[in-house]
This record gives C-alpha cells, structure tokens and sequence, in this order.
C-alpha cells in the first residue's frame, strides 16, 4: 500500500499540469501567457500585502519574545495538568491563530525538547493540521482586497480555532 501511495504521489504533480495543459489547448487558451499574467499579478498582490504580513510577523515575534507565552503557559499549567494536556503543547496553541511560522518554530521547540515520539509532539502536530492561522489570513487576505469591517469574520474564525483545537486534543487523547 506504501508503495502505491508513493507511486501516485510522484505522479499526481506532473498529471495535474498536463491535465490543465491539455484543457487550456482544447479551450485555445494561451496557457504560457496566462501563466505570466497570473505571475505578473501574483507580484502586485504580494507587493500590496507586505505591510501586514510584516506587522503580523513583528507582532509574534514580540509576543514571544517578550515573555508572553511563558506567562499565560505557567499561569495555566495546573489547569492543563489537570485536563492531562502538556504544558509544551500550549504554546502551539495560542500562536496558531497568529501566524504559521511561529507555530512551526515553536512546534520545532516541541520535538526537539520532548522528542518525536512524545505526547506533546504528537498533539502539538495535530494541532498545528486542525487549525487556521486567523489572524494572518485577515491581516494579509482582507487587507490585500481591502476588507475593513471583520468583526464577524474573526468570531467565526476564533471559534473555528478553538474547535479544531479541542477536537485536535480529544482525537490525539483517543489515537495516542
């Protein structure tokens, strides 16, 4: 079964690009023209959304290196204990909603102190596949098309977080 997995992943990349190919040809598309005004635009959006992903980025970065994380983690160990959810794991979960990469950074800090086969390693990577960066994607996306008024799309998307993270802690309770 690994095999064949592996056999469908090496080829999936190549037939999703000749699938699109040959449909730009049978809808006479230039495809290579389109494909470098869709780069071309690419460019202007990534251009525009520089400020806030920089914001975003700088803001995370100075929640966790001010201290932050450590504060809310040790205020709320006796709690995690008691719900038998790790301590390292917490981190991952308040970061997630910021930004990515500190998530990924952080959760690297997880493997790396409790090992790859731990509790928190596991719970922690689950968390990080369960859950949305919301944050970013309202600084970044919202603020690219111009977006102003988020109230609703932020709830929706913090309650989506906090679900993919409680559901992220019972399945991992359950599988691991």
């Amino acid at each position: 079964m690994k095999e064949i997995l592996s056999a469908i992943s090496v080829m999936l990349l190549p037939l999703i690009v000749a699938v699109i190919l040959i449909y730009a040809a049978y809808k006479k598309v230039p495809a290579y023209d389109s494909f470098i005004d869709g780069a071309k635009e690419g460019l202007f959006v990534s251009i525009k959304i520089l400020p806030y992903l920089v914001a975003i980025i700088v803001s995370v970065s100075m929640f966790r290196a001010s201290g932050g994380i450590d504060l809310i983690s040790s205020h709320l160990s006796i709690v995690l204990h008691y719900l038998k959810i790790p301590v390292e794991s917490l981190p991952v979960m308040i970061t997630r909603s910021l930004s990515g990469s500190a998530t990924l950074g952080l959760l690297s800090d997880v493997i790396n102190t409790t090992g790859v086969d731990s509790y928190a390693t596991k719970l922690s990577s689950v968390i990080v596949g369960s859950s949305e960066t919301t944050f970013y994607v309202l600084a970044v996306y919202f603020g690219a098309i111009g977006v102003k008024k988020i109230r609703y799309a932020l709830i929706v998307g913090l309650l989506a977080d906090i679900v993919g993270i409680v559901a992220a802690i019972i399945v991992s309770r359950y599988f691991f």
